[in-house]
């Protein structure tokens, strides 16, 4: 169904006049409420831009543009949006499950962590919806906003990305990048975009690196609460690795990487995913850009990750209780399953 627009007295009764009891969330940008459209029945979210909020009107009208002619099952779907009474106001379909980082990064105490193999789900989620905005998106999209808040979950916990405000087309014919003023958030810009200005696909890899890896772990990618040593995510997250490849021959392995594993996780996760997985995030983060796996290399990993065949007949628990019973301490996992995750990806 393609985006309508929509009056404000519209949104207003769908909303309850903006009731305080329909609010789901508030930020620099606005304001975001639960509603039903009278002459559809459609559950919506309805965003209230602030007249001088951090979304301006070129963000609005690009985001509306943008959601109006790209379609996919990992895109938020845009319903309709409004500008009357001097309004900006986006309406969206309702995600019942909220953000990623509600349930990852702001855990009320009532709430069960996220299982692994949930993780592994909302990540391929994610990335199939960058992969269509890089591969198949004409021209291509360059999506520079990713990040937990901007992955919103379905009533099934499957992944959709929202908020486009900052996307932009990508380069076209012979061009290799897009210059523009640097815009993101801070802990998710690539470092090469951060510095010079110049935007490509693989700056969007790497903010998918950094999500991948607060997926993991269960970490802000900047975290002003924790010790100095562990605020900065990526900083932390190599220190443990580093410190792992250090070790003798016979404690350089891959269970030394649990130390990397969300607590909450407790043991119910397979050892070898998790170091898969973060060899999938380690290889979106590389410094050099063009070092950096393509989206679906990542895509292809992270389907073999998240597929339930994958896992044994007792769950993750009953692999990540035989990975460690055993004495084998060979630091790499089967060869068969790098290859998928790994192996492949490099040589590509």
């Amino acid at each position: 169904m393609p985006s309508r627009a929509l009056t404000f007295s519209q949104l207003s009764a769908a909303t309850d006049g903006f009731s305080s009891q329909n609010l789901l969330g508030e930020g620099g940008f606005g304001r975001v409420y639960k509603g039903l459209l009278e002459d559809t029945g459609e559950v919506i979210a309805v965003k209230q831009l602030n007249r001088d909020g951090l979304q301006g009107n070129g963000e609005f009208l690009v985001e509306v543009l943008m959601l109006s002619l790209l379609h996919h099952p990992n895109l938020v779907k845009l319903l309709g949006y409004s500008t009357d009474s001097n309004q900006r106001i986006l309406v969206y379909e309702y995600m019942p499950r909220g953000s990623l980082e509600d349930h990852l990064l702001d855990l009320p105490p009532s709430w069960k962590p996220l299982p692994w193999h949930t993780r592994m789900r909302i990540a391929v989620g994610a990335a199939k919806g960058i992969q269509y905005l890089h591969e198949v998106a004409n021209p291509p999209v360059i999506y520079r906003d990713l990040k937990a808040s901007n992955i919103l979950l379905d009533a099934d916990f499957n992944a959709k990305l929202s908020d486009f405000g900052l996307a932009k087309l990508g380069p076209m014919g012979d061009q290799s990048h897009v210059s523009t003023r640097v815009m993101g958030t801070y802990g998710y810009c690539a470092p090469e975009y951060a510095m010079t200005g110049k935007l490509t696909k693989m700056s969007d890899i790497y903010s998918f690196g950094v999500v991948l890896l607060e997926l993991i772990t269960g970490r802000r990618a900047i975290d002003m609460a924790r010790p100095s040593e562990e605020q900065v995510l990526l900083n932390w997250e190599l220190s443990i690795r580093f410190s792992c490849m250090q070790a003798s021959p016979l404690l350089r392995d891959k269970r030394r990487f649990v130390k990397l594993a969300d607590p909450l996780l407790g043991n119910r996760y397979p050892v070898k995913a998790l170091y898969q997985a973060l060899a999938v995030a380690s290889m979106c983060l590389q410094e050099d850009a063009a070092s950096r796996p393509g989206i679906s290399d990542v895509v292809a990993a992270l389907s073999f990750l998240a597929d339930p065949q994958y896992y044994p007949p007792g769950g993750t628990e009953a692999e990540h209780k035989s990975t460690h019973s055993g004495t084998d301490n060979d630091s790499s996992p089967p060869r068969a399953e790098m290859v998928r995750a790994d192996d492949d990806m490099k040589h590509r």
